[in-house]
């Protein structure tokens, strides 16, 4: 009797200060949230179609950001506010690390890489790699591996789709063009054919598993069963130990060739640079791994929805091929050509706003915290700022958000139109403040030498008229790729 009324009073007692949490909570729009499971049961109907989830609940929010409790997970702030964001980014951004939760999601994967470690850590991987994005190098990377990939590798392969009237998955294609780019540009190599037609890389495959399961870990409903599968060594995280080991053994196996090989010489690629300074093995390989995913899924996807957008859109289109006429003629297209093309960069900038490469990002509170808006945090409590729902705030970007509109990254001046400076913390779409994305001007020149370098030969154009799923793992995907014709432009604004 006496421990059936000690129960009774704890499930009281639980359940009362979970009735006060709740009430402190209820100045923001969030799910049917109950004692002791919260939103457990919303999150895992919605588990899907989580952003859009969010983002119809951050659209009701007064204050664009969410607090969300469920049974399983620490309390996750999820904002569209961009003084909240740059709170977290910027101002406060020593008390909102990635954190142990997150960097326990992915550490299996990517180890102690710039993208998974905090603090002095973090800082001694940004500088040494920082040199690698220099203007000079950035130079190097258009002369010595863009234009050797595009005009030799991707060309070619688009040239004889043209010809064969043949069906091919863009997405796939710029999936392992992007791939080779990061490959050469990280360690020195190519390490796929392009050919739509030739089977897929084991490393390529071993790094779209891993990646794939790494993000359902931090979508799964209860953190507790992923931890407890990894433990068992069954399912899904059995498929992840199988995928990271062949990552990791691919890799591990280059650098020691190239320890081999180099023999102090100095070379030209990440890796060898790194094998020259001494680093240790482990470092270089969670180092190299995740300079590989990010190079690569990061720009394949933003290319892959760019031209899904642009095929719909046949006016804009002309305008680039204007630009890039106008602004590099019969010359080849070098860095600093590249950088001048504004409008392109803005229709880049538009196409991301809509479909980020990166759908979320979540930081851990160190410290009791309050952000800009009034919403508390609490130590441990995972703060999670969010590109996707940011694009489709109507207080952000007006009431034609939905639309493909370039112009809006333009602003009129007496003369013409002027680049406007939008805030990073109203975009955040390779992050801001001191954890800002090194490689964001090398993703922008990418991109550009690929986009002005297809449309100024070809036509992309979609097969069917379904819209395309988003699907965010890591990076977004296209769910079942994006399936095109390529027809031969007769001649550059045709």
């Amino acid at each position: 009797m006496g421990v059936t009324f000690i129960f009774l009073f704890i499930l009281f007692y639980i359940t009362l200060r979970e009735l006060r949490r709740l009430r402190a909570l209820s100045g923001h729009h969030r799910p049917p949230t109950y004692p002791f499971i919260g939103c457990l049961v919303p999150f895992y109907k919605n588990r899907n179609r989580l952003l859009d989830w969010y983002t119809h609940l951050l659209s009701y929010s007064p204050t664009y950001t969410i607090v969300l409790r469920r049974l399983g997970a620490p309390t996750t702030i999820v904002t569209a506010n961009p003084q909240n964001v740059e709170y977290i980014l910027k101002t406060n951004f020593n008390n909102f690390p990635k954190g142990k939760p997150f960097t326990d999601i992915l550490g299996d994967f990517l180890g102690h890489g710039i993208f998974n470690v905090d603090g002095e850590l973090w800082q001694t991987r940004r500088k040494l790699v920082s040199h690698e994005f220099s203007s000079r190098s950035l130079e190097d990377f258009v002369k010595h591996t863009l234009e050797e990939e595009v005009n030799e590798r991707l060309i070619p392969v688009l040239e004889t789709l043209s010809k064969r009237n043949q069906v091919v998955d863009l997405q796939d294609l710029l999936g392992r063009f992007s791939f080779n780019v990061i490959c050469k540009f990280t360690i020195g190599t190519n390490m796929w054919c392009l050919d739509p037609s030739s089977p897929i890389s084991p490393l390529a495959r071993a790094f779209d598993a891993a990646s794939e399961i790494s993000a359902r870990r931090g979508a799964a409903p209860l953190f507790l069963i992923w931890k407890m599968k990894r433990w068992l060594g069954v399912g899904s995280e059995r498929r992840l130990r199988e995928a990271v080991e062949e990552v990791q053994g691919h890799v591990t196996e280059m650098i020691r060739e190239r320890k081999k090989k180099t023999m102090k010489a100095r070379g030209d690629d990440l890796l060898s640079r790194l094998v020259n300074a001494g680093q240790e093995e482990e470092v270089i390989r969670d180092m190299v791994i995740s300079f590989i995913l990010a190079g690569r899924d990061t720009t394949a996807a933003a290319l892959t929805w760019f031209f899904w957008l642009i095929s719909h859109h046949p006016t804009t289109e002309h305008q680039i091929l204007k630009e890039t006429e106008v602004k590099a003629g019969e010359e080849a297209l070098d860095y600093e050509c590249l950088r001048n093309l504004d409008f392109l960069k803005a229709c880049l900038c538009e196409s991301m706003r809509l479909y980020p490469p990166v759908a979320w990002d979540s930081k851990h509170a160190i410290e009791d915290d309050l952000l800009p808006d009034g919403t508390r945090v609490g130590a441990g409590d995972r703060v999670t700022y969010f590109p996707y729902g940011m694009g489709r705030m109507e207080a952000l970007w007006g009431k034609d958000w939905f639309e493909f509109r370039p112009d809006r990254w333009f602003v009129e001046t007496d003369k013409n139109k002027k680049w406007s400076k939008v805030s990073a913390f109203k975009c955040p779409t390779f992050q801001a403040g001191p954890r800002t994305c090194l490689g964001k001007e090398m993703a922008f020149i990418q991109m550009k030498y690929v986009v002005a370098s297809i449309l100024g030969r070809f036509k992309i154009r979609p097969v069917g008229q379904d819209k395309p799923i988003f699907v965010p793992f890591l990076t977004a995907h296209m769910a079942g790729g994006l399936k095109v014709l390529v027809y031969k432009r007769e001649n550059n604004l045709a």
